[in-house]
């Protein structure tokens, strides 16, 4: 009998305690998705993407991820130079006047705080894969104007190949000019919406 008046006061005390859960919209101006990729061997191409949005929901009480959304312009691709980027948007790479945008929407989340792992689908050039990403709650804070903020950091790596994206050149000394695994460096923060 107490076992049983245990469990109901437990319930109705999880009824009556308010949600922290939040629903939060990047901000992009303090947010970044980057990347980094192989090239011709020896070291690394990094760059990023300017233009994105997208809204996440959160549980600050668990800091726990419950959900996701997000979508980046392929053109807004930004390596820092000019050539290799409007390369990327052609036809052999992003192809972004076919397929302008690239997605993401998470699900599924496991962990909590400092250590979180989101799965979730990704489309890339019309091709859409499941990716894994593993990351760590930044914390909440009221900004100077009353908003609430929320920041989280992930990162994960995918093969270009396996969304189309297979141009490549050989090198003479053998290997490729563009390697196949892209590492992603995601940095979001996030307003408050509801």
């Amino acid at each position: 009998m107490k076992k049983i008046i245990s469990l109901t006061a437990a319930a109705l005390l999880l009824y009556v305690l308010p949600t922290f859960a939040g629903t939060y919209e990047v901000d992009k101006g303090h947010s970044r998705v980057g990347f980094s990729i192989k090239h011709m061997v020896i070291t690394n191409v990094v760059g990023n993407f300017t233009d994105f949005s997208g809204t996440f929901e959160f549980d600050e009480t668990a800091q726990t991820l419950k959900s996701i959304d997000a979508k980046i312009k392929s053109a807004s691709i930004n390596t820092d130079i000019e050539k290799r980027d409007n390369h990327l948007r052609s036809p052999d790479f992003f192809d972004v006047e076919k397929f302008p945008d690239i997605v993401f929407t998470m699900k599924s989340s496991k962990g909590s705080g400092e250590d979180i792992t989101v799965t979730g689908d990704l489309t890339i050039h019309g091709v859409t894969k499941s990716v894994t990403l593993k990351g760590e709650f930044g914390g909440t804070v009221k900004d100077p104007w009353g908003k609430t903020r929320a920041g989280f950091s992930a990162s994960g790596a995918i093969n270009r190949s396996d969304f189309g994206l297979t141009w490549n050149k050989a090198l003479e000394t053998g290997g490729l000019v563009v390697g196949d695994k892209v590492k992603l460096v995601l940095e979001i923060e996030g307003i408050l919406t509801k």
